[in-house]
């Protein structure tokens, strides 16, 4: 998505994002009870945890969220920041 730089392009990138995506969301994860029975409550779910990724928790090699290290936001987000977010937002498409 956007405009990568080629040189950068990174299979292990990839992987390491699907793995946090996996250990942060017991959903992706197989032989579990914590699967979403409607595609409504799955979507919303998987929007929430790429949120807090990036607003609201702080990664230990940037020693801040992804989105002050890009510029997006000027500070951590609370979870009211988020709730309050995903409320102007609205509902999924």
């Amino acid at each position: 998505m956007g405009q990568p730089y080629p040189k950068r392009i990174c299979i292990s990138i990839i992987e390491r994002s699907n793995l946090s995506l996996r250990m942060g969301l017991r959903r992706f994860t197989r032989l579990t009870n914590g699967f979403s029975k409607k595609l409504e409550n799955h979507w919303a779910a998987v929007a929430l945890w790429y949120c807090w990724y990036n607003f609201g928790r702080v990664h230990k090699s940037l020693r801040m969220t992804p989105a002050m290290a890009s510029g997006i936001a000027d500070h951590i987000w609370t979870v009211r920041d988020l709730l309050e977010a995903a409320s102007v937002i609205g509902d999924p498409p």
